[in-house]
């Protein structure tokens, strides 16, 4: 086990209240596997993420929990201790590339900076490893693109570059947030295949966040499932795709759309996510699921292990799966 993340809570403290976005969270990367967390918008995967990091921004704060890397506890290193882990042990590929990459320097410099600051790199040997790097990302001519700037590169080409720049300093544990939203079919493909390619390479972790199950079948060994910032089921893949046990996840599996369709509408979850502004004594699902009952709604489910190595949060599961 190379990350593990226990009872990670995450608030934000706003005028209107305060918002629980990660409602203590637990979840474990085991050396060199792809870890897909999957959820709706709102659900709590990239703030759990930049929690990893500790990049929460005002005014949200980590109120509890722990994230232990290696064994060591992230939570306990001092702000200099974290910037020489982040991008260098532990990176992320942040989910909008365009905004990510600073406009006005270079990609060269920008992939160079970070060898240079973690690696002890001298100027020329850290411009040959980021040449080097886009190669491995399979970008054409890599020594002219160094020479670029973001707004020259087409969306596909700048994911390409947050990818080789992420993977620059060989880490340990990759964070790919949302790495194909707003790319075209093809070049999702393309993407997912390369993180694929280089995590076999490198001997990389991955931590996959995506709304996408398709994404999830396709790339990664297991999945945890969130929902309104607490963690509803986990389970290797397999075991998630052919038996969901939470009604949420049989909800999200009934959603997407099948080449078999008939035209028909896609089947939905009724309701509305709750206000994660307002304390959840019950389960967080029970206002939108079939089979709750009183006790779920007074009283939250722990997480059990339902199947060897399959975890679920419901109180009926039984009834639901």
């Amino acid at each position: 086990m190379i990350l593990e993340i226990q009872n990670l809570e995450t608030h934000f403290f706003t005028r209107d209240g305060v918002v629980r976005a990660v409602d203590g969270v637990s979840y474990a990367v085991d050396e060199g596997e792809t870890l897909g967390v999957v959820g709706e918008s709102g659900c709590g995967k990239s703030v759990t993420a930049l929690s990893i990091l500790r990049l929460v921004a005002p005014p949200g704060r980590i109120v509890g929990g722990t994230i232990r890397f290696q064994g060591r506890d992230l939570f306990a290193l001092s702000e200099g201790e974290m910037r020489a882990l982040r991008g260098n042990q532990i990176s992320m590929i942040f989910q909008e590339p365009m905004t990510s990459l600073n406009p006005v320097l270079t990609i060269g410099r920008q992939i160079t900076e970070s060898l240079v600051l973690h690696q002890g790199l001298g100027r020329e040997a850290a411009t040959a490893r980021a040449a080097e790097m886009l190669r491995l990302v399979h970008m054409s001519e890599p020594e002219r693109r160094l020479r670029q700037y973001p707004h020259e590169l087409s969306g596909g080409m700048r994911q390409r570059v947050m990818i080789a720049m992420a993977l620059s300093c060989n880490p340990k544990v990759l964070i790919a947030d949302e790495p194909t939203t707003a790319l075209d079919v093809t070049i999702q493909a393309q993407i997912l295949e390369l993180i694929r390619e280089l995590k076999e390479k490198l001997g990389t972790a991955v931590i996959l966040i995506t709304h996408d199950l398709g994404v999830i079948a396709e790339t990664a060994q297991r999945v945890v499932v969130l929902y309104a910032g607490r963690k509803v089921e986990e389970a290797p893949v397999a075991a998630l795709f052919a038996r969901p046990l939470h009604p949420y996840t049989r909800g999200l599996m009934q959603a997407v759309p099948t080449l078999e369709g008939e035209g028909g509408r896609l089947a939905e979850i009724p309701g509305m996510v709750p206000s994660l502004r307002e304390a959840m004594p019950g389960c967080s699902f029970a206002p939108r699921c079939n089979y709750a009952s009183e006790r779920c709604r007074g009283e939250a489910p722990p997480v059990e292990e339902a199947e060897p190595g399959h975890f679920v949060a419901c109180w009926n599961w039984r009834h639901a799966a």
